[in-house]
């Protein structure tokens, strides 16, 4: 349901409950679990690549060379993602969400453990950096159909009035899946060799196993079995909604860039900066981000929240406008080498810049589309980005080599002026008119009703 006013709201809400299904809960938390599993394994390939995957599978080159090869093998995860998105995206609206979620997590942990079991060039010479790449490819379809089904099984099963909340709560689960993979390399650093990033993926396995045993138990979005009972699933949901909301697809790209490119250059290849930079220590940058990341889980959740007061837009043009000003203060203190001031670089680019923009996206990108298409519309806008911001540490690390650290800063800066002109083209989707509407339905429904008057003769 597309939260804008409209005459048939109490229509929906028969269907629908305004306080959300019995399950929304549970929805909100498996779906959530499962973004921290399949985000614990997409984003510790981000953290291995920055720092030991250039030395393990392309060391017969220079150190830019094999930095750069690295990150290339990074973005081709994130390259592929878009049809992993419109994959998941056709789906989730033909056969259903659940079936999604299910599926992408199973293909994820897979991929993942079989990068934790990967020769090494010295092993098999160029054919390691080939293995690397297709198990890189396999995780980056299964990311990409990940988040569409996760973000709408939650956003369908929630009360009206607390979509934000609820997304924000499935959305905390990639800061909380970022925590755990910087604790699994942090605690795998003493283990040396290349135990020090086998480790961390192989330990996915155990996450695997307790993520589809949580998914088999979700019940299926209210909305979609809705569409199934009216026979209104739509034939082509893809070719649908590139017809008739392109432009839409095009705004959310857009706002989409800001916060996932920005933050391939604000922690992705800041991390791999201070290591080359000797700015600080692999157990510090790591320590730091760790710091980020705790905070980002409330931090998303409070940004999803705030949108059901204020309103999505609001929140979203706060966030881009700090983070087009953030560029240049950010690596002035990064290159202060001060451990306080590394910590608060990242705890502002993640905490405040990445997670204000990814808390308002899953309950904003939803609303934009209709239910129909919704699947396929929010998928392919949101993964759509992923082919900016995964060759982004590559591109960053170009221009550091060409002009200095000025050039990342104000690519970065570059983003968030994107994202900020992305959001005051983008319409309102829980303005004031909304809230109110739905607000006065609600108290409709919670006053007690007067019972009729029994008429003399007549038996109660």
């Amino acid at each position: 349901m597309t939260q804008r006013p409209g005459p048939d709201l109490e229509t929906v809400a028969e269907w629908h409950p305004i306080d959300g299904t019995l399950a929304k809960k549970k929805v909100a938390v498996g779906s959530s679990i499962g973004a921290t599993i399949e985000t614990y394994d997409f984003i510790g390939f981000g953290t291995a690549a920055a720092l030991y995957f250039n030395h393990a599978f392309f060391p017969g080159h220079s150190p830019l060379s094999a930095t750069l090869m690295s990150f290339a093998t990074l973005g081709v995860g994130f390259a592929v993602r878009p049809l992993g998105g419109v994959i998941g995206g056709y789906l989730g609206d033909k056969i259903g969400r659940k079936p999604v979620l299910v599926g992408s997590l199973l293909l994820m942990g897979i991929a993942t453990v079989l990068i934790g079991a990967l020769p090494t060039y010295q092993q098999v010479g160029a054919l390691a950096g080939i293995l690397l790449v297709a198990t890189r490819i396999v995780q980056g379809l299964a990311f990409g159909a990940e988040w569409g089904g996760a973000i709408l099984m939650t956003f369908e099963h929630a009360p009206w009035r607390k979509k934000g909340l609820y997304t924000g709560i499935t959305q905390a689960g990639f800061p909380v899946g970022l925590l755990l993979a910087n604790l699994a390399f942090l605690a795998s650093v003493p283990l040396g060799g290349t135990w020090v990033w086998r480790v961390p993926f192989l330990l996915s396995a155990v996450l695997i196993v307790v993520g589809i045993v949580i998914r088999l138990k979700v019940e299926e979005s209210p909305e979609f079995e809705e569409l199934k009972q009216e026979q209104a699933v739509a034939k082509n949901p893809l070719l649908e909604v590139l017809r008739d909301d392109w432009r839409t697809v095009l705004r959310a790209f857009c706002l989409r860039i800001a916060e996932t490119a920005g933050y391939a250059v604000s922690v992705t290849f800041v991390l791999s900066y201070l290591a080359s930079e000797k700015l600080a220590s692999s157990s510090e940058s790591l320590t730091a981000m760790m710091i980020a990341a705790g905070i980002g889980i409330l931090a998303t959740t409070y940004w999803g929240a705030l949108t059901d007061r204020i309103g999505r837009r609001p929140v979203y043009l706060a966030g881009t406008a700090i983070t087009l000003a953030w560029g240049i203060p950010l690596f002035l203190a990064i290159n202060s080498g001060s451990a306080v001031a590394i910590i608060v670089a990242f705890v502002v680019s993640y905490a405040v810049c990445q997670n204000s923009l990814a808390g308002v996206q899953g309950a904003w990108f939803p609303e934009l589309f209709a239910t129909r298409t919704r699947s396929s519309g929010a998928s392919l806008a949101y993964q759509l980005s992923a082919v900016v911001s995964g060759f982004t540490p590559m591109v960053a690390t170009a221009l550091y080599a060409a002009v200095g650290w000025l050039g990342p800063a104000l690519l970065f800066s570059g983003y968030g002026l994107l994202g900020l002109a992305a959001a005051v083209l983008t319409r309102e989707t829980w303005g004031r008119a909304a809230r109110e509407q739905v607000a006065e339905l609600e108290r409709s429904q919670r006053a007690p009703r007067t019972p009729e008057p029994v008429l003399k003769g007549q038996t109660s």
